[in-house]
């Protein structure tokens, strides 16, 4: 299975939060399973550290990219079409980031690593 992981469950995986679902930490444990990590949950974890939302993200900031290595899970970066298709996407889900992820679950087959419902409305696989 080829799972992408939401911005939280990103998170709760490198903080052994207790939030994320044994199913989640099961797959992403897995290691026939390919866990990738959107260049939108960069984007999203630096912009809500700049606005205070998540003070303890320093540390994951300052090598964002060395923490997705060694988690032995792959960098996934946002194409042109990526974008279009986010763009596109019918509905009221507002969020640039969730619709990224959508977008990039549909486009490259992944299967979401996320508790939020209102993914399962755009078709995508969503683990929970």
């Amino acid at each position: 299975m080829r799972l992408l992981l939401d911005t939280h469950a990103f998170l709760w995986w490198l903080a052994g939060d207790e939030a994320l679902s044994a199913a989640a930490r099961e797959a992403i444990a897995d290691e026939a399973n390919g866990v990738f990590i959107s260049a939108a949950s960069a984007w999203e974890i630096t912009t809500k550290h700049r606005l205070g939302r998540l003070p303890g993200a320093a540390a994951i900031i300052a090598d964002l990219d060395g923490a997705i290595v060694d988690q032995g899970f792959t960098g996934l970066p946002i194409s042109g079409r990526h974008g279009q298709v986010a763009g596109a996407l019918p509905g009221r889900h507002r969020d640039p980031f969730d619709r990224m992820l959508i977008a990039q679950a549909m486009l490259e087959n992944l299967v979401l690593v996320s508790n939020e419902q209102p993914f399962d409305a755009y078709g995508v696989g969503r683990l929970w």
